[in-house]
C-alpha cells in the first residue's frame, strides 16, 4: 500500500517534509507555484499551479490520502469544499481560517484566558490613541492577513506617523489592529504536535532570536529559566487542545521578566523547529507527516543537551553562500541545509546546526561553519 501526501505549497518546509518522507516510505506529491520551488526541483511528482485554483487543488486532493500546506496562502472556503467532496485536509480549513487572520487569532485566544498584549482593531486613529493612553509611544500595527518575516508590521512614533500607515492601509485594503509594545526579555517557540486521534505530542522550548522581524537564531533548550520554558509548553498544549490541532502547530511567545504572552501562531512545521531534525527524537517534518497520516506520533525529547540553529540569509553583498559549502563543511561540527533557493540579499536560503554537551559549545560549532557561509567576519557575528 501507498501511503500518499499532497502539499500545498513547494518551499524549503515541503522539501524538508519530502525528506523525512523517504525512509517512511511516503509518497510526496507538491502543488508547486512554480517548477522552480526549492521542493519542485528534487520532487519526481508536481504540480504547478495556483493554490487557490480550484482545478489545480483538487487534481492534488485526487491524487493523495490527504492534503497538507507548507504556507497558509489557502482559500479557507477552498478547503472546506474539499472536505465537503470527501478528501482528508489537515489542518483542518477551521484552524487555516484562524492562522491567516491575526485579529481572529487574539479575540479567539484572549477570550479563552491567554495573555497576551493589549490590543484592538485599529479602523481609525481613535482606536491607535486608546492604546498609546494606557502604553504610551510608539505603539504596533499589523495587518491582520499576510505579513511575515517582518513585513506587515509598523511602529509608529507619533499620530501623525499612525495616520500615515491607517491611510496607506486603508489605500490598500489591509485591515489592521494595533498592540502595545512590549519591551521583551526574549521569545519562545513551543511546537506542538496533534493527531486525528486526539493525541498530541510537545516539543521543548525553544528561543528565537530576531532582528528585524527574521528570525536568525535557535537555542534549544531556550535560555530561559526552567519555569517559563514549562509555562510556555503547558500553554502551548492547551491552545492545541483548544484548536483540535492536526499536524504540527507553533505558538510563539513574548518573555517579559518572569512572565509570557502569546504572540501569533502557524499550523504547519516552522522555522523555529528546524533543529529538530538533528536534535529531536523525531524531526518536525516527520512528526508532522505522521499526524496528519493518523499515524503514531514520535518521541519529542532531545537527543543531545544542546542543540543550536543558524539561519542563512542571503549576504548583502550578493554573493552566494551556494559556493562556500565546501569550505563551511572543513569546519566540521555543524549540519548544513541548502534550501535550493536562488540567494538574494536577506532572503532565507537555508540553515545550519550544530549539538554540544552546552548552548555555548553548540553556538560556536554552528557559527564556525555559518560564518562561512555568510561571509561574515567573527566580529560581524551577532551583530
Amino acid at each position: 500500500m501507498t501511503h500518499r501526501v499532497g502539499i500545498v505549497g513547494a518551499g524549503q518546509l515541503a522539501r524538508m517534509m519530502a525528506q523525512a518522507a523517504i525512509p517512511l516510505g511516503i509518497e510526496i506529491t507538491v502543488l508547486a507555484a512554480s517548477a522552480e520551488d526549492g521542493a519542485a526541483k528534487v520532487l519526481p511528482r508536481v504540480i504547478v499551479g495556483d493554490p487557490d485554483d480550484p482545478e489545480r487543488i483538487r487534481e492534488l486532493a485526487g491524487k493523495v490520502d490527504v492534503v497538507t500546506f507548507d504556507h497558509e496562502l489557502v482559500d479557507p472556503d477552498l478547503l472546506e469544499s474539499l472536505v465537503e467532496a470527501g478528501h482528508a485536509v489537515y489542518p483542518t480549513p477551521s484552524t487555516m481560517r484562524l492562522a491567516q487572520n491575526k485579529r481572529l487569532q487574539r479575540e479567539l485566544l484572549t477570550s479563552a484566558g491567554f495573555p497576551a498584549p493589549a490590543w484592538r482593531s485599529a479602523r481609525s486613529i481613535e482606536d491607535v490613541l486608546a492604546i498609546e493612553e494606557l502604553h504610551g509611544w510608539p505603539v504596533v500595527l499589523k495587518a491582520v492577513r499576510g505579513g511575515y518575516d517582518g513585513r506587515g508590521v509598523w511602529m509608529p512614533e507619533t499620530p501623525d506617523d499612525a495616520q500615515d500607515v491607517l491611510k496607506t492601509a486603508s489605500q490598500h485594503g489591509i485591515e489592521l489592529l494595533v498592540e502595545e509594545l512590549v519591551e521583551l526579555s526574549g521569545e519562545i517557540a513551543v511546537l506542538v504536535a496533534g493527531s486525528p486521534t486526539g493525541d498530541y505530542a510537545v516539543y521543548p522550548a525553544t528561543e528565537t532570536v530576531q532582528r528585524n522581524g527574521i528570525c536568525h537564531e535557535l537555542y534549544a533548550p531556550a535560555r530561559f529559566p526552567p519555569s517559563i520554558s514549562r509555562k510556555t509548553e503547558a500553554m502551548a498544549l492547551e491552545i492545541a487542545r483548544l484548536l483540535g490541532a492536526v499536524g504540527m502547530l507553533a505558538i510563539e511567545f513574548f518573555v517579559v521578566d518572569d512572565d509570557v504572552l502569546v504572540n501569533e501562531l502557524a499550523p504547519r512545521p516552522h522555522n523555529s523547529g528546524h533543529w529538530t531534525i538533528e536534535g529531536s527524537g523525531t524531526s518536525q517534518f516527520e512528526q508532522h507527516l505522521r499526524a496528519v497520516l493518523g499515524w503514531p506520533l514520535g518521541p519529542t525529547a532531545m537527543r543531545h543537551p544542546a542543540v543550536v540553529t543558524r539561519n542563512l540569509l542571503g549576504p548583502a553583498d550578493g554573493s552566494d553562500p551556494f559556493l562556500r559549502i565546501p569550505e563551511a563543511l572543513a569546519r566540521g561540527d555543524a549540519q548544513v541545509h541548502w534550501y535550493g533557493k536562488a540567494s538574494r540579499p536577506g532572503r532565507k536560503i537555508g540553515h545550519i546546526t550544530a549539538y554540544a554537551n552546552t548552548i555555548e559549545d553548540a553556538n560556536l560549532a554552528a557559527e564556525r561553519g555559518w560564518s562561512v557561509l555568510a561571509g561574515s567576519t567573527r566580529e560581524e557575528v551577532g551583530k
